[in-house]
């Protein structure tokens, strides 16, 4: 609509406002240590990521474990024809103060055509967040990677029915194990603990 009104003028305020938001989101995961903490470098777009609770996801805005315990909605400008890794990570695992399982990753699909995460391939189920209680905000970083084509992973395939194997990851090690390059769009939330949270670890201990 701003289109058919203003023409050139109404792309140069899109324009502007995409541009606000790449600096905006590098400014956030500066500030809040996602740079350096998980990646190097920002991305450069910012990936929409939205909840059934009818929460989204604001660079870094709070949210709940029961807000966030169902598989989100993500997307971002996806080229035609591109495959695309997705990926959820807590830096923060126990705790920021002493994140001794940096990183505790909670979701991973590779080889994602554009923006359908359904049609692509499930590494690691998604989990919801559940920060142990006492430990603070930690900090849950959404991350998409463009593929130079489709990959063949020889990662473990997890459920999520336990959190075995999930500890001690580092999307920065993978997407340079696979290639990826830097982050094409990302965002990120803080999460706590709330009486959700027992149900999560009862869920990931296969009961």
């Amino acid at each position: 609509m701003v289109l058919g009104v203003f023409g050139g003028a109404g792309r140069q305020v899109i324009s502007n406002v995409v541009k606000r938001s790449v600096s905006t989101l590098a400014r956030s995961m500066e500030q809040h240590g996602v740079v350096p903490d998980v990646i190097d470098v920002a991305p450069t777009e910012v990936a929409q990521v939205s909840y059934d609770s009818g929460v989204t996801v604001n660079e870094g805005n709070e949210l709940t474990p029961t807000q966030v315990k169902n598989i989100p909605t993500v997307n971002w400008n996806a080229e035609k024809g591109a495959l695309y890794t997705v990926c959820m990570t807590d830096p923060d695992a126990p705790s920021r103060a002493e994140p001794k399982f940096r990183e505790w990753h909670h979701w991973l699909v590779g080889n994602v055509p554009e923006t359908k995460i359904a049609e692509g391939e499930t590494l690691s189920e998604y989990v919801g967040s559940g920060p142990p209680q006492g430990t603070g905000l930690h900090r849950y970083v959404f991350l998409i990677f463009k593929q130079s084509g489709s990959l063949t992973f020889d990662e473990p395939r997890l459920t999520n029915r336990s959190g075995d194997n999930r500890g001690k990851f580092s999307i920065r090690n993978f997407a340079k194990k696979y290639n990826l390059g830097n982050p094409v769009a990302g965002n990120f939330y803080q999460a706590q603990w709330d009486d959700y949270v027992p149900k999560l670890y009862e869920q990931l201990s296969g009961k």
